[in-house]
């Protein structure tokens, strides 16, 4: 895959699952330039096993991205049906009941693909019978995008390894300390931390406290 930040990020239209069970036909990202930054995350599948803890603890600090203005959107090569049934699942039995940002369903797998997150592509064989080449499902990628539509950090995790969503605030934290500040955020910075200045006396400044 290749890096999408710094590149605008890919547009789409398809259906999602929004406020915990409305199916909207035609949902994008699109709406919220200029207005909101974007936290834009994939699971690999409705009804497993790691992703229900991932979506579950966005929730619980979706207050946290609304405060700092974040809208916080979900996605699967899941349908939108498979999205609906598994938010009226309870969390005591496996299910993401009380889930309230949206899902988009990506049953195309195009959304995948155009954000670099796909495990798989397909192909022919020598007898031209198309084939997939590995699950078609997304990895658990993570796209912070700005107000101009713009990706600014990604982080891709292999199947089995789910999210830090304190890391995934810390971002947002330091995106948006350097977009007001103009500063920049060296290693380990948190949110409340003096920025640092991007010249070779800033550095040595910062350095030298450290």
């Amino acid at each position: 895959m290749s890096t999408l930040v710094g590149k605008k990020a890919p547009s789409f239209s398809a259906a999602a699952v929004v406020n915990g069970g409305q199916v909207v036909p035609n949902f994008s990202l699109d709406q919220f330039i200029g207005k909101n930054h974007v936290l834009f995350f994939f699971y690999p599948k409705d009804f497993t096993f790691v992703c229900p803890s991932e979506l579950h603890a966005f929730q619980a600090a979706l207050g946290e991205f609304e405060a700092r203005g974040v809208k916080v959107v979900a996605c699967s090569t899941d349908t939108e049906e498979s999205h609906w049934g598994w938010l009226q699942v309870p969390k005591n039995k496996g299910g993401i009941e009380g889930v309230m940002y949206p899902i988009v369903a990506d049953s195309a797998k195009t959304i995948s693909e155009a954000y670099g997150v796909l495990d798989g592509e397909y192909d022919y064989d020598a007898d031209g019978n198309l084939f997939a080449t590995g699950q078609m499902i997304a990895y658990r990628g993570l796209f912070l995008i700005n107000k101009d539509g713009i990706v600014m950090h990604q982080l891709v995790n292999a199947l089995p390894l789910g999210r830090d969503v304190n890391e995934a605030l810390r971002m947002v934290d330091a995106l948006q300390y350097f977009e007001e500040n103009g500063e920049v955020c060296p290693a380990n910075w948190q949110k409340g931390d003096a920025g640092m200045n991007a010249s070779f006396d800033g550095v040595a400044d910062y350095l030298s406290k450290h």
